[in-house]
């Protein structure tokens, strides 16, 4: 494996770690990313990378929320210290019910629409969805949220921002920001509605991981030795960068709101767009 190649992919499983989580849109930087520095790959792999990637991500939040996700647990029992039970925690499985609830939406419609990644539509989505988030939190300055926790969110309002996720297919809408928005809108506070939109990352990440990689392999065969090292370190990046972005991002929501994430994918599509036109213009 070449060693620049390496620093690229390096560089993308940093990127892909932060912007992930942050409501900014992943696609869009790891787009821009490869603008500037192009990865000397086959563009299938390209592609494919972009998404298994991800898995890397979907681990630490699966790390940083074990006691919270994982439904079951071993107890002993009071009458017979030398045997144990297996303890189900209702409240886990319900979360888990709403999870599933609000990815059925955009599982279904994912299999049946495919956006290519064009970067004016990135552009374009990055900009309109800046400034809904600046709207809508200029509309909720001081206000106080019904819902605080997880636990409070219902069926209902789980399908809602699954509806909402649906857009994520869009490049450059961002899979996070559209359902933080979606949970905004539905009066879901920051923290909580940040926390859910992590848990909803993992069936869907991982669902279009999979299916991302098997039509790889249907159709290009096996990854070479070279592609496995690449989306091995890509995938390590990803997982170490995510941990702290996703602590980050839940302390940052504590105390701030989502409009400084507004205002930067504005710049950030603006810069796209520049990216992208610019070279069309002076050829």
């Amino acid at each position: 494996m070449d060693f620049i190649e390496i620093l690229k992919i390096f560089l993308l499983g940093v990127v892909e770690g932060i912007t992930e989580w942050l409501p900014v849109s992943s696609t869009g930087h790891l787009i821009l990313i490869d603008k500037l520095f192009p990865l000397s790959a086959r563009d299938e792999f390209k592609n494919v990378f972009l998404y298994v990637v991800q898995f890397g991500a979907i681990l630490a939040v699966l790390l940083l929320f074990w006691k919270k996700l994982f439904p079951f647990s071993l107890s002993k029992k009071s009458n017979d210290e030398n045997k144990t039970t297996v303890v189900v925690e209702k409240n886990t499985l319900i979360l888990w019910g709403k999870i599933i609830v609000a990815c059925v939406p955009a599982a279904v419609i994912g299999l049946l629409f495919d956006f290519p990644d064009n970067p004016i539509l990135i552009a374009s989505s990055l900009i309109f969805y800046g400034i809904l988030f600046i709207l809508i939190e200029n509309k909720n300055k001081g206000k106080t949220f019904p819902v605080n926790t997880t636990d409070e969110i219902s069926y209902k309002q789980a399908l809602f921002i699954g509806l909402f996720q649906v857009l994520a297919i869009i490049p450059g809408t961002s899979r996070s920001g559209i359902t933080i928005l979606s949970a905004l809108l539905l009066g879901i506070s920051r923290p909580a509605g940040a926390e859910f939109t992590f848990f909803l990352a993992i069936p869907v990440m991982a669902g279009a991981s999979f299916l991302k990689t098997l039509k790889f392999i249907i159709e290009f065969g096996s990854f070479t030795l070279s592609e496995f090292g690449y989306l091995f370190v890509g995938t390590i990046t990803a997982f170490v960068v995510s941990l702290f972005t996703v602590k980050f991002l839940m302390d940052f929501v504590k105390k701030h709101d989502f409009k400084i994430f507004g205002w930067y994918r504005i710049g950030l599509g603006i810069i796209v767009l520049l990216v992208t036109v610019l070279p069309l213009l002076f050829a």
